[in-house]
Formats: C-alpha cells, sequence, structure tokens
C-alpha cells in the first residue's frame, strides 16, 4: 500500500513540477494506474482457500390471535418468541447471516481449516439473546442482536479414510430443521426444532466416513445450548454426542440416527432443546433423533419427502431417568415438497409433539400431558438466481396448555424474501 501511494504521489509530483517549468506533462492513464495497482501487493480481501458465503432474509408475519398466549403465538412465530409482543402483523428482519469458512479438501491428508457463521437480526436475538425480554436492555426483537452460531478449527487425520475433528462451537447434528430458515422446507420452525433436541454445542466432534454408504460421528461437548460447561449451576458437566448416517447408494435417500446424553447439569427440560431458553433448573437429559429424507427417482427429481421422530427423557435427579421429578417426551414430523416447475414449488409439513409429567417442558400444563400439533403449508417462487420468494400459511393445536384460548387453534400468515450468496 505504501508504494501504491508513493507511486501515485509521483506521478502527481512530476506532473506538477513539470506544470512549473512550463512544461504540460501527460495526464496519467487509467492503463499507467492500472499497472501501478497490479505490481503493488496490498490487503488481501479473498485468500486463498476461504470462502464468505450467506444470505439476507427478511419478510412479514400476521399472527391472527394477536398478542394473546394461544399456542400459534408461543410457538408458531417466525422468530421462535415465547409471546409475539407485537400485535397481529409485523415486519421481521429475520436474519443477515455471514458465514466464513476454509474447508477441507478431499484429499485424505493432514490438513487444518476453520469455520465461523455470524446472524445479526431477529433470530439472532432469540438464539443468543433473551427470548423473553426479561434481561436487563434485551429484546428478542430486536433486528441488531447478534449471535455467533459457530466458530470452529477443524483438522483431517489421515488415519483410514481419514478422521476429521472440529473443535469449538457448532450446530447439532440433530434434527431435520436447521437454524437457517432458507435451507428449510417452511419458514417457521417446528415444534420439534424448538422443543425437543439442542441447536448447538461447544467441544469436541469427530467425524469419519467409513465408506459412500455410512458416515459416523462421536463427540464430548458441554451443557446443550450454552457454551459453558456448568450449565446453570456449579456442577461440572458433560455430555456426549453420537451419530451414524447412512446414505443410499444411489444418492437419493438418507437416514440419520442421533443421540444426546448428559448425566449432570444439563439445561432444564424448558431450555436444554428449542428456542426457550433461560431458565434456572438443570437436568440429566437424553435425546434419541432420527431423521432422513428420499428423493424418489420415478419423480424426475421434483418430489422430496422426509421425516423426523424423537424421543427424549430428563430427570432432576441425574441418576434416575424413571424416577421422580422425571418427564418423557416424544414427537414426529412429516414433510413433503414438489417442484413444479423450475419457478415454483410447494412444501407441507405436519408435526405432533408430547410430553407427560406436567407438560413443564412445554407448558404450563393443565392435566398430566401437554399435546402440540401443527400444519404448514408453504410455497416458494425462485425469482431469479439467488432470489427466493416464499409464502406461508400455519395453524397450531394444543392439548391442555394453561392460558385463554392457549389450545387453539391459532393461524398464521408468514412472507419471506431471501437473498442468498
Amino acid at each position: 500500500m505504501n508504494k501504491l501511494i508513493a507511486s501515485l504521489f509521483a506521478t502527481a509530483l512530476a506532473g506538477s513540477t513539470s506544470a512549473f517549468a512550463g512544461v504540460a506533462a501527460p495526464a496519467p492513464t487509467a492503463k499507467d494506474i492500472a499497472v501501478v495497482v497490479d505490481e503493488v501487493n496490498y490487503v488481501e480481501t479473498a485468500q486463498k482457500g476461504i470462502v464468505l458465503s450467506g444470505y439476507v432474509d427478511a419478510g412479514y408475519s400476521y399472527n391472527f390471535g394477536g398478542g394473546s398466549t394461544i399456542v400459534g403465538t408461543k410457538f408458531g412465530t417466525p422468530d421462535g418468541r415465547a409471546g409475539d409482543n407485537v400485535p397481529r402483523g409485523d415486519f421481521n428482519l429475520n436474519a443477515l447471516k455471514l458465514a466464513l469458512e476454509k474447508p477441507l479438501s478431499d484429499e485424505n491428508k493432514l490438513q487444518a481449516g476453520f469455520r465461523a457463521d455470524i446472524m445479526i437480526g431477529e433470530d439472532a436475538g432469540i438464539l443468543g439473546g433473551d427470548p423473553n425480554n426479561v434481561g436487563p436492555g434485551v429484546d428478542a426483537g430486536d433486528s441488531y442482536s447478534v449471535f455467533l452460531e459457530q466458530a470452529y478449527a477443524q483438522f483431517r487425520l489421515p488415519f483410514g479414510n481419514g478422521i476429521d475433528i472440529k473443535v469449538g462451537k457448532f450446530v447439532t447434528t440433530l434434527g431435520y430443521e436447521v437454524i437457517e430458515r432458507p435451507a428449510n422446507l417452511n419458514i417457521t420452525y417446528g415444534n420439534l426444532f424448538q422443543n425437543a433436541i439442542p441447536l448447538w454445542h461447544t467441544g469436541v466432534l469427530s467425524s469419519y466416513k467409513v465408506n459412500d454408504v455410512v458416515d459416523l460421528k462421536l463427540g464430548i461437548v458441554n451443557a446443550s445450548n450454552t457454551d459453558n460447561a456448568i450449565g446453570f449451576n456449579a456442577d461440572d458437566n458433560a455430555s456426549v454426542l453420537a451419530g451414524i448416517n447412512i446414505t443410499a447408494p444411489g444418492g437419493n435417500a438418507n437416514i440419520s440416527q442421533n443421540v444426546i446424553y448428559s448425566i449432570n447439569g444439563d439445561s432444564s427440560p424448558s431450555t436444554s432443546e428449542g428456542l426457550t431458553l433461560g431458565t434456572s433448573d438443570d437436568a440429566a437429559l437424553f435425546v434419541y433423533d432420527v431423521w432422513g429424507n428420499w428423493t424418489p427417482k420415478f419423480a424426475n427429481d421434483k418430489l422430496l419427502l422426509a421425516f423426523n421422530i424423537d424421543f427424549g427423557a430428563y430427570d432432576t435427579n441425574p441418576l434416575a431417568i424413571n424416577g421422580a421429578g422425571s418427564e418423557t417426551f416424544w414427537g414426529a414430523a412429516l414433510y413433503a415438497k414438489y417442484q413444479f416447475t423450475d419457478i415454483f414449488s410447494l412444501a407441507g409439513r405436519a408435526d405432533y409433539l408430547h410430553g407427560t409429567d406436567g407438560g413443564t417442558k412445554f407448558g404450563p400444563a393443565t392435566g398430566g400431558n401437554v399435546d402440540l400439533w401443527s400444519y404448514t403449508l408453504t410455497a416458494g417462487f425462485d425469482i431469479i438466481e439467488n432470489l427466493t420468494l416464499r409464502a406461508e400459511y400455519r395453524v397450531d393445536y394444543a392439548n391442555d396448555l394453561v392460558g385463554v384460548g392457549a389450545d387453539g387453534p391459532a393461524h398464521m400468515a408468514v412472507a419471506e424474501v431471501v437473498y442468498s450468496f
């Protein structure tokens, strides 16, 4: 950069001194400046092998129930808030997502890289902030909220087919839906995503690809959805995360089975999984998650079918999963998407979630159990490259939730514009 400045300054100085001498100096041409710039090594904005990607996601949501306690308000809002503090209509800046990565190559050799994902917007306020707006100066609906979704170093050990290891913060392996809305079939999050699984971990995760069919994962992580090892009390905590993914030989189907188990001090049942964060209880946690998808060849890659099933248990007594204070929960979701044309697609989701022992996981409940279910239909329009418009209608129901009109039905309409890069 100093050489560039000096060269341009010398050019200008030569022109000015020539003018003082009574001789008109020719002005530097664009070619001259290009040569000077090309010869200078200034700060590089594109390092070799590092990729920048992301998206901007914005839209509008209309909650037909307003700010009441109906289940659609509590669980169905696009930003996942525990209560929509905006009556009925609301414009949403869901997220500005930026991902910077140096991925590992396909070569089975000792190598290293990294990845960092940052989200800014209302989704970030939920994922990294206070969903109930009880913290000082915190509002889950604020678009200036920032959430560090992932930040990890990764490297490959050339043993066998290669062992890939991540160290740092990374998203979970559980669940069919992911944090990034544009990557999901629907705009709003499903009940299983919000309530049945953890979303991110801090720790170590190893992956080993046995062959083109079987892929194994094993990790040791902290309490779910928290960056430290103590959960919400002073007890040390470590959780085991394991999974196996099986891909069909043709590559058009796969099934993934994952489990997480923590024996001591994971975050509480209403905070350890999903977006309802912020309480102070601790509990042992077990979640078994299986999901899969299938693109049948007879439909010429236009039809996608998927499912997700979860079973979980937690207990305030870590040594007695089925003892006093225990609760179990289970649920299932079905997904389908059909690409009618290059521009237009239609996607649907039906999901159900059940909790026992007072339903405190989703509660509060009026009885011993709580049931949640919802139906969602999403129309997608791929207008031009990298630009997608989606419109969605969703209805939620519940059983035995506390609150006026808490059992629904709750209706919501959502629109979304996404530009990805």
